[in-house]
């Protein structure tokens, strides 16, 4: 079996599709889909919600994961059978939260590259919510304000957007995308999707963007703390422009 088709790869905004079942786990409550736009977890960003329909029932999909090439989504309440057609409907408000909050983290670490050459060693976010870790030995004075008026400059820029499928051989020669790590992507991934912030940040990764900086609205850092020698942590708000 080919395995679900990842639509929001190439389209985030796509708020409606038509699929089909082609697996049901009785014990999970579950379904797999030959074709998705909600995203499962994974990468520090959360699954999407949403509802599925078919012809005669109806159910919200309370959870996306994915299981080898297979997306699966939990449903509360009936199972559609395999072979069904059904219509997906994203929750978009918690989506575009998700787009607007994943994109403010790229340019955090693009700002906190350019400023200080340190990169983020990891994070996790809710909708307009998040956290992310970077090696800090100690952390700067005045920190945490600057790194806020530094972002908040560059998503008022509005700097467009770009999503790119690249061979794995170009972009492992790419020096942006080394920085980011991108050689630790498993050999058997042979096409790397590129998530490019126009003049900031370049980065090898598989979540939902906004097309456009200016569409995050702005950042707060909430807090700075130290989890141990050579790691520091800040927790980020997104607020909307006027905020």
């Amino acid at each position: 079996m080919a395995g679900t088709d990842l639509a929001y790869l190439r389209d985030a905004y796509l708020r409606s599709f038509e699929a089909a079942v082609t697996a049901v786990d009785e014990d999970a409550g579950a379904v797999a889909l030959d074709r998705t736009a909600l995203y499962p977890t994974g990468g520090g960003q959360p699954h999407d919600e949403g509802v599925l329909r078919w012809e005669g029932g109806e159910a919200r999909v309370v959870d996306v994961a994915k299981r080898g090439a297979d997306v699966w989504h939990t449903l509360d309440g009936p199972l559609p059978a395999v072979g069904t057609p059904v219509t997906g409907e994203l929750d978009w408000e918690r989506r575009h939260a998700l787009m607007r909050t994943h994109t403010a983290l790229h340019v955090l670490c693009g700002v906190i590259w350019n400023e200080w050459g340190t990169a983020v060693t990891g994070g996790n976010m809710t909708p307009l919510a998040a956290r992310m870790d970077f090696e800090f030995d100690p952390l700067p004075e005045g920190f945490g304000p600057r790194v806020e008026e530094l972002v908040n400059a560059e998503l008022a820029a509005d700097r467009p957007i770009e999503v790119s499928f690249l061979p794995r051989s170009t972009a492992v020669e790419d020096e942006d995308l080394i920085r980011t790590k991108v050689n630790l992507i498993p050999e058997a991934v042979q096409e790397i999707r590129v998530v490019d912030i126009v003049g900031l940040d370049k980065q090898a990764d598989g979540g939902t963007h906004v097309a456009s900086t200016g569409e995050v609205g702005r950042l707060r850092v909430v807090k700075t703390e130290s989890k141990g020698k050579g790691n520091k942590r800040l927790r980020v708000e997104v607020v909307d422009a006027g905020g």
